[in-house]
């Protein structure tokens, strides 16, 4: 397959992907007589080379982007709140959401905030959706990272600082217009984040494909993601410019993404809630994490594990072999191995295991845990993760 061609594909919203397709965002805009768009990215990126160039660009077109960059890596309530200031203050008529899994869950939660009176917490996945909202604001998602897959859905995690527990706010009315999946944005990716994103995007196809139910398209896209990532996450660490595997890369990322539309685990619901507390990156506390809730599954994902390991690695393999091999590849791109060297204290271990069973990804584990063994789970990835 050639990586450096462009294709589009229609589900489940329109997707753009191919090297320099960015440069189709004033045209798309255009053509929907969008004039003032909200730029939405987080605080690490809006330095980068290709966010003035999109400026530039919509100038260009006579478009009016205005930039709001003060998402955090965790994004906060507080943040959101902003920027839904932002965007009125400014009559904007649309949202770019562009960046890795914060700055496009800031600018997705904006986006279902945008000109409305509700609470934030009115959009929590776990209440009953309000059929009546309508009109959205058109929201273009463009990630800058191959691990969030965070772009074809309305989903956000935000961090609630009241309760200090990251949640998930959705529409399904809110959908994005279109997304667009430029290689050439993730050629800036410095190499650990290439690494920690890049699992992130593994750890969304293994959780999604181990939740136990029917879904035989959601499990087809986990697999592929699965190839895409085992034969080029490595490749895009040793030779971060090689522009077709991190096309795959991205590719792999969007469809890990769709499928976890299924359900996750519990590596995402100790995760969300150690970023909450403690402010880590997402992707590399999903790392260090993985090897403790494979062992915790076992019994449920034996029958899982020799299509991920043939996906992944080419060949079969039973659950021994799916632990080592995906053991090596944390330590081939350095992962920790432990929760400790990322800062999580002992002291917090009944605090992230009460804050973890609340979360959605816990139900859809497949094999459900008490709080005493989310703090078994939680202890050993604080001492020796792997």
């Amino acid at each position: 397959m050639n990586y450096l061609n462009s294709a589009d594909w229609t589900y489940p919203v329109p997707i753009h992907y191919g090297p320099g397709r960015i440069s189709e965002l004033p045209e798309m805009l255009r053509r929907k007589n969008l004039k003032r768009p909200l730029i939405v990215t987080d605080q690490g990126s809006s330095d980068l080379p290709f966010i003035k160039n999109i400026s530039k660009e919509l100038d260009k077109k006579g478009i009016h982007g205005e930039l709001f960059d003060e998402i955090s890596p965790n994004p906060l309530d507080e943040d959101v709140l902003k920027g839904k200031l932002i965007y009125e203050q400014g009559n904007n008529d649309s949202i770019i959401s562009i960046g890795g899994g914060s700055g496009m869950d800031g600018g997705k939660a904006i986006s279902l905030m945008a000109g409305r009176e509700k609470n934030i917490w009115d959009f929590n996945y776990e209440n009953s959706v309000d059929d009546n909202l309508t009109d959205f604001p058109p929201l273009f998602c463009i990630p800058t990272t191959a691990g969030t897959g965070a772009e074809t859905e309305s989903t956000s995690m935000i961090t609630n600082t009241v309760s200090g527990m990251k949640l998930c706010i959705w529409h399904p009315k809110q959908k994005p217009v279109a997304a667009i999946l430029d290689p050439n944005l993730t050629l800036s990716l410095p190499q650990n984040l290439t690494a920690w994103t890049g699992v992130d995007a593994l750890v969304h196809a293994i959780e999604a494909y181990c939740v136990n139910s029917l879904n035989s398209v959601a499990d087809g896209m986990a697999l592929e993601a699965l190839r895409l990532i085992g034969e080029n996450l490595k490749r895009v660490i040793s030779e971060p410019d090689r522009i077709e595997a991190r096309g795959a890369m991205l590719i792999g990322s969007c469809l890990a993404g769709i499928s976890f539309l299924k359900g996750l685990g519990l590596v995402h619901a100790i995760s969300h809630m150690v970023g909450a507390v403690y402010n880590t990156q997402h992707g590399l506390t999903n790392a260090i994490l993985l090897p403790s809730i494979l062992k915790f599954n076992q019994s449920e994902i034996n029958h899982k594990i020799n299509n991920m390991h043939f996906a992944m690695f080419s060949k079969p393999g039973n659950f021994a072999d799916f632990y080592e091999n995906i053991s090596n590849l944390l330590d081939e791109l350095e992962i920790p191995k432990s929760l400790k060297e990322i800062g999580v204290q002992e002291d917090k271990i009944h605090e992230l295991a009460i804050k973890s069973s609340k979360d959605s990804a816990a139900f859809t584990n497949p094999r459900q845990a008490s709080i005493d063994e989310l703090k078994n789970i939680i202890h050993s990835s604080l001492v020796g993760a792997r």
